[in-house]
């Protein structure tokens, strides 16, 4: 998931790990993973635009235990409409102990974390 301000920032760190994300089954709201499939013809499952409930249906997922960490770059400096939403996908993921990474340095230390799992 990537605000808009922070898609770029998104497909340079989906570019840069890219071995990494075509080995593993995608679930994107619908504007980054058009994006994604589109920049890298990776297979993005796309559920809807974040503020329509997208958030919330990745937030269901990791409360299902079908998501191993969630990419969310979001963008601190701009209110989101939607952004009760977003607590709630934070919060979803704290519950279950899912890595959450908000920014590319984060997000660069779980892809390295969740390669080593893969590998052990």
């Amino acid at each position: 998931i990537a605000h808009d301000a922070k898609k770029p920032a998104m497909e340079r760190f989906v570019g840069d790990h890219l071995d990494f994300f075509r080995s593993r089954p995608l679930v994107a709201t619908n504007s980054t993973g058009k994006m994604l499939a589109d920049a890298f013809g990776l297979d993005v499952e796309r559920v809807v635009h974040g503020p329509l409930g997208g958030d919330l249906v990745i937030g269901g997922r990791v409360a299902c235990g079908e998501v191993e960490a969630v990419f969310f770059f979001r963008d601190p400096l701009t209110a989101q409409p939607h952004d009760p939403d977003v607590v709630a996908l934070l919060r979803v993921c704290d519950v279950h102990a899912v890595p959450l990474c908000t920014n590319a340095t984060t997000a660069d230390a779980v892809v390295d974390w969740l390669k080593s799992q893969s590998a052990g």
